[in-house]
């Protein structure tokens, strides 16, 4: 006598498990490297000017952005209403370039700092003053690779 029969219907097999850990944090990942985050928020207003000749920049991740117009309406009372330069998310004085500047190269590595690019995002009612001087600025702390950001124009029928 057998306790084993040999002619039991085998029923169909479960789906394993086990790699579904694995898949649930493949897929994790990919999200978290392919995922960019809003690094700043804009505490001034800023409208770019409109221009003819526009070129994308091509890497992205060797831009630091200034930002430079007049304070949101929340943050005049603060601030004032005059043209304000934002570094980062905070508002700062032509003073802080140097160091912000500093900080941006001290930031990536070695051979890459003669490929970072100076972005200003100027709003388009803000006079030439605080621009020269942050320009000035920049020429002291040996940034002399700069890019004025614009929309591109739009040509009307």
């Amino acid at each position: 006598m057998s306790k084993f029969s040999k002619n039991k219907k085998k029923g169909a097999s479960a789906i394993s498990t086990a790699s579904l850990p694995d898949i649930v944090f493949m897929i994790l990942f990919f999200f978290m490297v392919t995922t960019t985050m809003k690094e700043t928020e804009l505490k001034i207003k800023i409208k770019l000017p409109q221009a003819t000749e526009v070129k994308k920049l091509e890497n992205k991740s060797m831009v630091s952005y200034i930002y430079i117009g007049k304070p949101i309406p929340a943050l005049q009372e603060l601030y004032g209403s005059e043209p304000k330069i934002q570094l980062n998310d905070q508002i700062s004085e032509l003073t802080d370039i140097y160091n912000y500047v500093m900080a941006e190269r001290g930031a990536v590595a070695e051979e890459l700092q003669p490929q970072m690019t100076t972005s200003l995002k100027v709003d388009e009612e803000t006079e030439m003053g605080i621009v020269t001087d942050l320009k000035q600025e920049l020429r002291k702390a040996q940034a002399l690779k700069i890019n004025y950001s614009s929309r591109k124009m739009v040509k009307k029928k």
